[in-house]
């Protein structure tokens, strides 16, 4: 049963400290698991690769790349209606990110010197795809497309082989919509230090993205610097901030869309209305018996689910910066009226008709977002995630005669003479 509490200063600090404790101390024993995989893959390449892929996958594809033919074909074997949705959904997604996209620029000044940044694609990064019942292909289009739109020379995605040895057909469909370039049949930890460091089949990336289990988090964050990576995800994470418009059957099966996720996800409504609070909570306990992760649904909920009744829509705003939440609902009556002060949400669900599988599925904004508070300074997957910036600097002999005294100033002062030196000498 979903706990409800009036605020007042202790319940949202009690809250936050159950939310904080999800993640716990590092896993020694997984870590140390990791460690051993990485060094076996940099060392023996797709031998070791293959080795654990049998010993966690229980079978080995005959060939670990999928032929383009199959990836071309796998349409076909998908449900038609859903190929339909995937393909209407990635327009929007492409439509959102498009805009997202920026422009190398130059800037030529009077006195001859030019400034400038060039802005370019990644040439290579690797998406890891989880298989299995948490097989995703809405991941699929979200990760794959910025990439494109940003201009990544080539995406190479993995994912776990199914029994069978074969690829999920769902999975391979949301790849060909979304162009990826190539697939392979691999998961786990040994899948992402293929990527990272290359071996006689798997080519090289220059990022990660994509989400994961515990082994895949851990082997992300251990080679982050060998390569660069998305984010370290945490449990999925739903706050409500919700006022006396709000409807409870609404809020109740928002909050259970999330805490399907996982036992450590958390779902929290704020809400003005004592009334509201109350229903919902009714609401919870009757929607639940009839949905397939309803064992899920009720630890998560028990564990990290909570109702609180706040003195109005500001204090609520004001803990759900504090909070930090992956996902924010604003239900309220007119929700535009708080955007401007929502400052640390990963993506915002704004009204009554905006619930969060919108976002997860089919709107447009990307749905892998910063978890376990740090939207108050990330954010969420973007094409900016996908490029590189490097800036240019040309300046004429007369404009840096007239800046040298000032560098050599600031050299002086730091105690780099070598710097100082360096522009000295084109004027001695």
């Amino acid at each position: 049963m979903i706990q409800i509490a009036k605020a007042d200063g202790k319940a949202e600090r009690k809250l936050l400290e159950q939310l904080k404790a999800r993640s716990g101390e590092i896993d020694r024993t997984v870590t140390a698991a990791v460690q051993e995989i990485l060094s076996k893959v940099k060392e023996y390449g797709d031998t070791a690769v293959r080795e654990y892929t049998m010993k966690f996958d229980g079978s080995v594809p005959e060939n670990a790349e999928v032929p383009r033919e199959i990836l071309d074909a796998s349409i076909e074997q998908c449900d038609s209606e859903f190929v339909y949705a995937l393909y209407k959904a990635a327009d929007n997604i492409r439509d959102f990110h498009t805009r997202q996209k920026q422009q190398s620029w130059l800037d030529a000044k009077e006195n001859g010197v030019i400034l400038g940044q060039r802005i370019r694609g990644l040439k290579r990064v690797g998406i890891y795809v989880p298989g299995g019942t948490a097989a995703y292909p809405s991941s699929v289009l979200m990760n794959a497309i910025p990439a494109k739109i940003a201009g990544v020379e080539e995406i190479i995605m993995v994912t776990p082989p199914r029994k069978d040895g074969a690829a999920n057909p769902d999975i391979l469909a949301a790849a060909k919509i979304a162009g990826v370039d190539r697939v392979f049949l691999m998961g786990g930890a040994q899948a992402v230090a293929a990527l990272a460091y290359g071996t006689e089949t798997v080519p090289q990336v220059d990022k990660i993205v994509g989400p994961g289990n515990i082994f895949v988090a851990t082997a992300k964050k251990l080679l982050f610097g060998t390569v660069d990576i998305d984010m370290i995800a945490g449990p999925s994470e739903i706050l409500i901030v919700a006022d006396e418009s709000a409807d409870p059957k609404f809020l109740a099966a928002d909050l259970m869309s999330q805490a399907e996720h996982d036992k450590l996800a958390s779902a929290i409504l704020l809400t003005t209305s004592a009334d509201v609070a109350n229903q919902t909570a009714a609401e919870l306990e009757r929607q639940m018996q009839t949905l397939s992760r309803r064992e899920i649904i009720e630890r998560s909920i028990d564990d990290f689910g909570a109702i609180i009744v706040c003195a109005n829509i500001d204090e609520a705003i004001d803990f759900a910066n504090e909070l930090a939440p992956e996902h924010l609902e604003m239900a309220v009556k007119n929700p535009m009226e708080y955007i401007g002060r929502v400052d640390n949400a990963g993506s915002v669900f704004l009204g009554h008709f905006a619930p969060e599988p919108l976002g997860d599925y089919f709107a447009g904004p990307n749905h892998v977002l910063p978890t376990g508070g740090t939207a108050r300074f990330f954010s969420p997957l973007s094409v900016d995630s996908f490029v590189k910036k490097s800036s240019f600097i040309y300046y004429t002999e007369d404009a840096l005669r007239e800046a040298k005294d000032d560098i050599v100033k600031l050299a002086e002062t730091e105690g780099l003479t070598a710097h100082a030196n360096s522009v000295k000498v084109r004027f001695e």
